[in-house]
């Protein structure tokens, strides 16, 4: 039988390296997504790894009855028909531990961005600081700390207690809601502490996470999960972050609850319309920006090549 997997988002090296010494061809040379099919079938590839930007619908499913597995690198699954490819026999896997780290950080770089104006700063410094430094030092002389503000995690999974850790590290305190979580026994990681620190948070409804926090960050698959209606239940003022999927926050009733002054800062990684994210949102004077990066640090693709590959060999050895 074949061993040739299409890595066709790419892999880490050491991810690769484990594979190849398994028996496995590794090939990292990307596949438009109209010719996928085609390569996997003519290629004879048993396995294809993905990250966001590939898509595995039905038809390629359907297309290729080599395929023996999907792959995918990091934690949503919104990309690849799940369902329908276990249906056909096909192997579906995904790292959901590797990113969320990563991702925790980034929601922090979002929210420090935010309540200190650097988003902003960092355009207007480089176009006008020498001409108006003293107009700007006083444009940006509001910020605020994070120490002593609550924070809001709605999805609190992996990622979501990942940032609550940081969050706690800050001085934080933290309200989380999850319809399938009641509460969480967080472990702190202190460096230089050899005994364990742990807080453990209880889950709370969605409208006193809502109405109590001045921060809120969204960690969940999918689904419209914040409207006009949640905005219209939040404190004035509020700072949000979605790090998650694009559309779960509906990005028109972002625009307005920012510019009514009900949210004062947005940070988002994550658009509906990817990988042309709207003009509005692009272009916002509140919203701190990032393209879709909560994974890409070195450590976290590490962490998913060498547990996606370590997947690999264990479904198709």
């Amino acid at each position: 039988m074949s061993k040739k997997i299409l890595a066709n988002d790419g892999i880490d090296a050491q991810g690769k390296a484990l594979l190849e010494k398994a028996g496995f061809t590794v090939i990292t040379e990307k596949v438009a997504q109209e010719n996928l099919a085609q390569a996997i079938n003519e290629q004879k590839y048993i396995g294809l790894t993905v990250r966001s930007a590939t898509k595995v619908r039905k038809d390629v499913i359907d297309a290729c009855p080599g395929l023996k597995l999907i792959g995918r690198g990091g934690v949503g699954m919104d990309n690849i028909d799940v369902d329908y490819a276990r249906s056909k026999g096909i192997e579906v896997v995904n790292t959901p531990a590797a990113s969320s780290h990563s991702v925790a950080e980034l929601v922090f770089a979002h929210l420090f961005n935010s309540v200190r104006f650097l988003y902003d700063s960092n355009r207007q410094m480089p176009a006008n600081g020498d001409k108006q430094f003293e107009s700007l030092k006083k444009k940006y002389a509001k910020g605020i700390e994070l120490k002593g503000k609550t924070i809001g995690v709605i999805g609190f999974g992996r990622i979501g207690q990942a940032v609550a850790k940081i969050a706690l590290g800050c001085g934080m305190k933290v309200v989380a809601f999850d319809p399938f979580i009641q509460e969480a026994l967080l472990y702190l990681d202190i460096q230089g502490v050899t005994e364990k620190v742990s807080v453990k948070i209880h889950t709370v409804p969605m409208e006193k996470l809502l109405a109590e926090s001045d921060f809120i960050t969204l960690h969940v698959p999918g689904g419209k999960v914040i409207t006009s209606k949640e905005f219209e239940l939040m404190k004035t003022g509020v700072c949000i972050v979605n790090a998650a999927r694009g559309g779960v926050i509906d990005e028109l009733d972002l625009v307005a609850a920012l510019n009514s002054g009900k949210v004062a800062h947005a940070g988002l990684d994550v658009f509906e319309n990817e990988p042309t994210p709207r003009k509005e949102l692009l272009s916002h004077p509140k919203i701190s920006l990032t393209p879709h990066i909560g994974a890409a640090t070195e450590e976290a693709q590490e962490r998913i090549g060498i547990e996606l590959s370590d997947l690999i060999i264990q479904k198709l050895s």
